[in-house]
């Protein structure tokens, strides 16, 4: 896809996520990207840091409100919806929040993408999206079916809508690299909830890759899946102890409302319509009537499981992806 004759609208964009995608868009001169977000502080980080970058512009917003929604789409060629809660405890206690930006502000998003007659459409979700147990995985699979829905609506003039999931981001926010570092650093022993889990990891770069290669063949209706490993949480402890140079010591506080043992990425429903791309997935629409047969068993994070050595580069990989973002002086070290 020749992005120099493309605009592009990255809602979250100021997120781990969306700092990432906006710089790649750049990289690959995109004739305009667009960034749509609530915090202006993070805004005007992204600001500073690429100052003189007269293809990227901003606006402040929210998803939930459609308004605003018109405005930022305003001659948009393509669009990555990354905005989203996605902190799983949060969600469960601020269910409605949840509610309101996940699934009444992806309607809001569909219907302003329709209205603009936008070319295409990529949602950002995840493995919890899949046999959802907390309030953000039902959320999130409820969003997919909104904006998968999106192809079919009458309104519709043309306009692409795909998705695509991926396990936990090494280093995003919240995840659980940063956490178990900063609990080492301050001396503090390391809470596991079970040490059974286990879960998909990659770094923002993999999953960059995907949403990029989800825009480049998508029709309308797929969701793309990025294989991953998968590793122990007590085995990236281990790894983490080591690295602090301090012994491997936790506590053992059992499951948090919501959380899996393991994470799958496709339904048993969902193999019949899944097509094996090499290094992703594609699972086609449920309306194409597609019956496939290159998957036997659920994708999930138990049976994907990888030694130390492999957990030790993926955690060095992300740690260089984000020293090459991070500006000097740290204004961006904590997005």
């Amino acid at each position: 896809m020749d992005y120099s004759q493309k605009r592009v609208l990255v809602t979250g964009g100021t997120g781990s996520f969306g700092n990432f995608i906006v710089r790649r868009l750049l990289d690959l001169g995109t004739k305009e990207v667009r960034v749509l977000s609530r915090d202006e502080k993070k805004q005007h980080d992204m600001r500073v840091f690429y100052r003189g970058r007269s293809n990227l512009s901003f606006v402040i917003g929210d998803v939930r409100n459609p308004e605003r929604l018109d405005e930022a789409m305003a001659g948009i060629d393509i669009m990555f919806h990354a905005a989203a809660l996605k902190q799983v405890p949060t969600c469960e206690e601020f269910i409605h929040e949840a509610i309101h930006t996940n699934v009444t502000g992806a309607q809001n998003v569909v219907d302003a993408a329709l209205r603009n007659e936008l070319e295409s459409f990529i949602m950002v979700s995840t493995d919890k999206a899949v046999k959802p147990v907390n309030v953000m995985g039902m959320t999130k699979a409820l969003q997919e079916r909104i904006v998968l829905r999106g192809n079919q609506s009458r309104l519709n003039k043309g306009t692409r809508f795909a998705c695509v999931r991926y396990g936990n981001v090494l280093r995003s926010r919240g995840s659980v690299v940063p956490l178990f570092r900063r609990l080492l650093a301050s001396g503090q022993r390391l809470r596991i909830t079970d040490e059974r889990m286990t879960r998909f990891l990659l770094t923002l770069n993999d999953a960059i890759d995907l949403v990029l290669y989800a825009a480049e063949h998508q029709q309308g209706g797929e969701i793309f899946v990025r294989k991953a490993p998968a590793a122990r949480i007590v085995d990236m402890a281990a790894i983490l102890s080591e690295e602090a140079g301090k012994p491997l010591e936790y506590d053992i506080i059992g499951l948090l409302p919501g959380e899996k043992l393991n994470e799958i990425m496709l339904t048993e429903e969902e193999l019949v319509r899944t097509e094996d791309l090499g290094d992703y997935y594609k699972i086609h629409p449920w309306w194409s009537k597609t019956t496939l047969h290159h998957i036997d068993n659920e994708y999930s994070s138990g049976d994907n499981l990888v030694g130390a050595e492999l957990i030790k580069k993926l955690i060095d990989r992300s740690d260089a992806e984000f020293t090459n973002l991070e500006m000097p002086g740290g204004e961006f070290a904590n997005f």
